[in-house]
């Protein structure tokens, strides 16, 4: 079994739990310090904006609703991708095309002004991005994956031809 794909996948199971934990851990001395680690690494990739994030028991989760949707979605495609030999093939980057616009319409209206969304609808709108994101990326790093079948594999497109 390939290392990276899976531990890709441990990761980013790893991460989503921590994004939930976390609030409940502040809360607990002997956890601070490592939740308060999730909040600032948090930090750096979502803007925690408290109105645009959920709150787990009174306290605001370390993401916005639109960044939680991505990585639980994310999540739950690299782990859907181990249940799959199915590859997209040259319909990948049209699949993830669809897949984003949800995210980017809800998005783009907001940074225009033109609308004004819940986190549910931030959330449920960056499913589609992160199943296929997470999916994607996975299938992708297995693509020397001996169980994957060889007519699979579109050796015309590969650097690698005839073994």
């Amino acid at each position: 079994m390939p290392r990276a794909p899976f531990l890709l996948t441990i990761a980013a199971l790893l991460w989503t739990a921590a994004l939930l934990a976390a609030p409940a851990a502040l809360a607990r001395p002997a956890f601070a310090a490592p939740s308060a680690v999730i909040y600032a690494a948090s930090s750096r990739i979502c803007h925690q904006r408290p109105e645009r994030s959920f709150n787990l028991a009174g306290t605001q989760l370390p993401v916005c609703a639109r960044c939680f949707g991505l990585y639980v979605a994310g999540a739950l495609g690299a782990a859907a991708a181990w249940s799959s030999r199915r590859r997209l093939g040259r319909q990948t980057r049209a699949v993830l095309a669809l897949a984003a616009i949800p995210t980017a319409v809800t998005w783009t209206a907001e940074v225009a002004g033109l609308a004004a969304f819940s986190n549910t609808t931030r959330a449920l709108a960056a499913l589609p991005l992160g199943l296929v994101g997470g999916w994607v990326f996975v299938q992708l790093l297995r693509y020397d994956d001996p169980l994957l079948d060889d007519h699979q594999i579109d050796r015309r497109r590969s650097p690698v031809r005839g073994g």
